[in-house]
């Protein structure tokens, strides 16, 4: 099935020196492509056959595949994000239901603390992923290492943000709302850096199929 690249350091116009980082960032967010539990329209187990399909589990309509390669948990708290975090950040990761006990665990791997779960409300369309209770909400996790370095403080862990939708009209799948990293510039510092990125922001390092790349990567595991 190929390779993924999980290795990362800064390009900060050439390449850096395997093992060391020429630019470290104070704010990192990552959007990791999880394993999704499958329900009515998608199923992101059909991307990899390591992972068993759940015996019993009923669903209104056949699934297909998610529109990208996932990535197991084990290979998500590989990633290197310690080496690219300053010694004093902010690390935002988004989680989705299924995920939120395993996510405390990364960030802990990461070198970072976990401080505060923030939650997206997002407005129900009809059946979609989950069991018994479709799912609504998506989740991130704030945590930080070292001193803090917050520019403000916010009075919420909750937001009703608006869905991406694509020219067709139709949601897009997993984009996440420009909104949160207008609330990030907020209160985390820079410079900042994306991970797993869809678009470029302006202010922002990214790295990303659909982003331009400004850390450069290297080191593969199997897919």
């Amino acid at each position: 099935m190929g390779d993924r690249v999980v290795e990362c350091w800064c390009d900060a116009g050439g390449e850096c020196p395997p093992g060391g980082c020429l630019k470290r960032y104070r704010t990192l967010v990552v959007d990791p492509p999880w394993m999704q539990a499958g329900g009515p329209g998608f199923d992101g187990r059909a991307h990899d056959t390591r992972v068993k399909r759940n015996v019993g589990t009923r669903t209104n309509s056949p699934t297909r595949p998610l529109p990208y390669p996932t990535m197991t948990v084990e290979e998500i708290a590989a990633l290197p994000v310690a080496d690219l975090a300053a010694d004093d950040a902010h690390l935002y990761l988004w989680l989705t239901n299924r995920y939120v006990a395993a996510g405390y665990d990364i960030v802990r791997a990461w070198d970072f603390r976990p401080v505060s779960l923030l939650t997206w409300c997002k407005p129900p369309m009809g059946m979609g992923l989950g069991g018994a209770f479709v799912q609504t909400t998506e989740f991130v996790l704030f945590a930080r290492r070292g001193a803090d370095v917050r520019l403000s403080r916010c009075d919420t862990t909750w937001w009703r943000w608006s869905r991406g939708y694509d020219s067709r009209g139709k949601p897009l799948h997993s984009a996440k709302p420009e909104a949160f990293l207008d609330m990030v510039e907020q209160i985390s510092p820079e410079p900042r850096v994306e991970l797993f990125a869809r678009r470029q922001r302006l202010g922002w390092d990214t790295w990303g199929d659909e982003a331009l790349e400004h850390v450069w990567c290297s080191g593969k595991v199997s897919m």
